[in-house]
């Protein structure tokens, strides 16, 4: 009797094991959703004519990622905002806030859909973007598109930016 508790103890202790994952350091990963967007870790940037657009993306803690976006003309800042990427139980929230917009609060957008080089935001009752995509295009290139309604009409802007060191 004694050898048969002992094996149903381990086979309960495998099958256990064998449903968490961990990542490439060995570490457990607890957040599944938010380890989805650990591709966007690090400094993303485009620079064009008109100037240059900086996205920045670090991990704060297991179930935090912090961003900052911000678009400069020259060496004025034009348009500045803080992201978080937080893992609520099952569920991914990015949460946008402007400085100067919506009385400084942020703005709840759930992931809609997610795969590895995909993730896709959504708050159907913002105007301005209700969506929010980020696609991962290349190695050390993404797209981020955002889209919703100004003026009544629908609208949408891209923007690819390249990781940067």
């Amino acid at each position: 009797m004694k050898t048969k508790s002992i094996f149903l103890i381990l086979i309960i202790f495998i099958v256990l094991s064998a449903c968490k994952k961990y990542d490439i350091n060995g570490k457990e990963i607890k957040y599944n959703e938010l380890f989805k967007a650990n591709w966007l870790v690090g400094n993303w940037e485009k620079t064009d004519s008109i100037g240059t657009l900086v996205e920045h993306w670090e991990i704060e803690n297991d179930s935090t990622y912090i961003g900052t976006s911000y678009f400069i003309i020259k060496k004025d800042t034009i348009h500045s905002e803080n992201i978080e990427l937080i893992q609520d139980k099952n569920h991914l929230i990015y949460n946008e806030t402007v400085i100067g917009e919506n009385n400084d609060e942020s703005i709840p957008f759930q992931m809609i859909k997610s795969t590895d080089s995909m993730l896709v935001f959504e708050n159907p009752k913002h105007d301005y973007p209700k969506k929010i995509v980020y696609k991962l295009t290349g190695e050390k290139r993404m797209t981020i598109k955002v889209s919703g309604i100004i003026d009544k009409k629908k609208s949408s802007e891209n923007y690819q930016l390249a990781k940067i060191n």
